[in-house]
């Protein structure tokens, strides 16, 4: 799928077929400290838009998962999407995730198909406010920082 995105975008760069050569890949351009986390929010958290990018090496898609039961352990602290197309206004996704459930979804960029073809879309994510309770989250990024 990174390889195919990368194409219908016109990119040149392409991915290895497993984690570990990505991580080498990484790792030989100084990129070596992991970025897989848990997150943890308490009432009024929140996590403004932002793309998880560390360094050169960057794989085009990453996971979350939810740990924590949604209405039971906490409100509010929705998964958001913004999505930002060129001459348009912007696009925003909420992603209900219940417990155990995950999204995965481009860090950066995703290839949108056009009236012309292909084209980039720019893509941030982030957690609307929570209201009340604990929420936790796994984030697993697919390559490592600087």
């Amino acid at each position: 799928v990174a390889n195919r995105w990368a194409e219908l975008m016109g990119s040149e760069r392409r991915f290895p077929a497993t984690l570990g050569e990505m991580l080498a890949r990484c790792h030989a351009a100084g990129q070596a400290r992991p970025t897989p986390l848990l997150l943890r929010y308490r009432a009024d958290d929140y996590n403004c838009l932002h793309q998880d990018l560390y360094g050169e090496h960057v794989f085009p898609m990453q996971l979350v998962i939810c740990l924590s039961r949604p209405g039971e352990d906490f409100d509010g602290g929705e998964f958001v999407l913004v999505e930002q197309r060129p001459r348009m206004q912007s696009k925003v996704e909420v992603v209900p995730l219940r417990q155990g459930e995950g999204a995965i979804f481009a860090v950066s960029h995703r290839p949108h198909k056009g009236s012309k073809g292909h084209y980039r879309v720019n893509l941030k994510h982030g957690v609307s406010r929570v209201r009340s309770g604990l929420r936790h989250t796994c984030g697993i990024i697919f390559h490592d920082a600087a």
